[in-house]
């Protein structure tokens, strides 16, 4: 069972995720290579709008992880990577859509490129799938 640990001792988090999350590890691992807005048919979600980007690459880990046998809720972790920091609120409520306590644990960090130029965000995820 997945566990959001939180302490006195560090500051809470300001956007939708845990400061450590705890789970068993036995079950299957899924890998999720970084999610980008592109979508099915190849072309870009949401060019120039962060939410619908997000959006998008929410849905790409969701069927990543459904594909593998599990739900966003066996979701552990997350890596986040956008172009624009100021984009942090609007982000954290497309997460917040997708992503219920206990939250994964999760980290943000601002690059200067992308593998396309339209790319606003990116996410990789580490989920832990119970065994069935």
């Amino acid at each position: 069972m997945k566990k959001q640990v939180t302490t006195e001792k560090l500051r809470q988090p300001n956007g939708h995720f845990s400061q450590a999350t705890t789970i068993e590890a036995r079950g299957k691992l899924v890998f999720v290579s970084g999610m980008t807005a592109r979508k099915p048919d190849g072309s870009i979600a949401g060019v120039g709008d962060v939410s619908a980007q997000t959006r998008q690459v929410c849905e790409n880990i969701k069927a990543a992880v459904e594909a593998a046998g599990g739900t966003l809720d066996d979701v552990v972790r997350v890596d986040v990577y956008v172009r624009n920091m100021e984009h942090f609120d609007a982000i954290h409520a497309v997460r917040r859509e997708y992503f219920k306590p206990p939250l994964p644990a999760s980290t943000m960090v601002e690059i200067c490129k992308m593998t396309h130029p339209d790319y606003l965000i990116e996410i990789n995820a580490i989920a832990v799938l119970p065994n069935a």
